[in-house]
């Protein structure tokens, strides 16, 4: 498969910038897969789209402050973005400055050092830390907002969900931005019952994709989990005959994962453990039924996997309805619900 046909033509000016506010006045592009037709609508205005004893599944995880900035030995400036840790003191960390190499040692706020002990792809760099970085990344981090978002964010928790509890992200599970707790509430009134998983995002979800073929594409793994509740109204749900609802790629890599978590009755279970799931067009969905999600990059993972759920020939005709419509893409963007 050519990675060449998830390519599309974003205007600049569609690329959102800063946050609606509230967070619910985001506009919502809604797409009947069986009917094959687009609506339009508000997404505090979403319960209009749900059923009661639909299972709405939320994606838990915190982003960290997982920006931090030093100087070298030398004086000259150095940034880095913590990544994965692998134990108390190292780090999976991108580096951000020149000459950056094994053996050089950035200084941190309050007197933190980080030494550069392996170079790997590109800016990515194993680094060990003097003490445990947390305290520094709390007291100064800042959020590592994608390169496309040129605007100070001025509300660093505006880059949260209101229902973000589990640290461990480098990015924020962007779907779930739209929700806040007055719509919550609304929903929850409204019969429609609430799960929550936790997927920890890894930047490489936003990567696009670089080999000409889908198929040579490492896929990044990231760390999930679906607890014993979460199971439990999973297969209740599906035994009742109604839906389940995804908010966000990170909840339907999740819960495709938990296919592969069945005990002999062929109920979920919980786990907890790392997924390299990609999904493409010709996945077959097992779990999900519906998703909500923003709209994404060209020649993303997070393209490829929703196109295997609308197909994508009605993918990009949605998408360029939405650009001709005016509204606006990626992680501050406007939200889609696909059923």
């Amino acid at each position: 498969m050519q990675t060449g046909i998830f390519d599309y033509h974003l205007p600049q000016d569609r690329i959102a910038q800063i946050p609606i506010e509230p967070r619910h006045d985001s506009r919502l592009l809604v797409y009947d897969r069986k009917s094959d037709q687009i609506e339009e609508g508000i997404f505090r205005d979403i319960r209009n789209w749900l059923r009661a004893g639909d299972l709405l599944v939320l994606n838990k995880t915190k982003v960290l402050p997982a920006r931090i900035f030093g100087k070298k030995e030398t004086g000259g400036s150095a940034e880095v973005l913590l990544l994965k840790q692998i134990d108390p003191h190292t780090w999976e960390v991108l580096v951000g400055g020149k000459n950056l190499h094994t053996g050089k040692i950035i200084i941190f706020d309050g007197g933190l050092r980080g030494e550069i002990i392996k170079e790997m792809d590109r800016s990515e760099r194993l680094m060990r830390f003097s003490e445990p970085v947390e305290p520094t990344m709390r007291r100064s981090g800042e959020m590592p907002l994608p390169p496309y978002i040129h605007t100070k964010l001025e509300n660093q928790d505006r880059y949260q969900t209101v229902f973000a509890r589990e640290e461990g992200s480098a990015a924020a599970p962007t779907a779930g931005l739209h929700f806040t707790q007055p719509l919550i509430r609304q929903i929850k009134e409204s019969g429609i019952h609430i799960a929550e998983i936790t997927l920890h995002v890894g930047l490489d979800t936003f990567a696009p994709v670089t080999e000409d073929k889908v198929e040579d594409h490492k896929i990044h793994t990231e760390w999930c989990q679906v607890d014993a509740k979460t199971a439990s109204l999973i297969n209740l749900t599906k035994k009742n005959g109604n839906r389940i609802i995804a908010v966000g790629t990170t909840s339907v890599r999740t819960l495709e994962t938990a296919d592969r978590y069945r005990d002999d009755e062929g109920l979920i279970t919980a786990f907890a453990c790392p997924t390299d799931l990609f999904i493409t067009p010709g996945y077959q969905f097992k779990v999900i039924d519906c998703m909500i999600t923003n709209f994404h990059l060209p020649r993303s993972t997070l393209l490829m996997l929703v196109s295997a759920f609308s197909g994508l020939e009605n993918i990009k005709r949605c998408y360029q309805y939405a650009i001709d419509k005016g509204f606006r893409f990626y992680s501050f963007g406007d939200a889609m619900l696909i059923s």
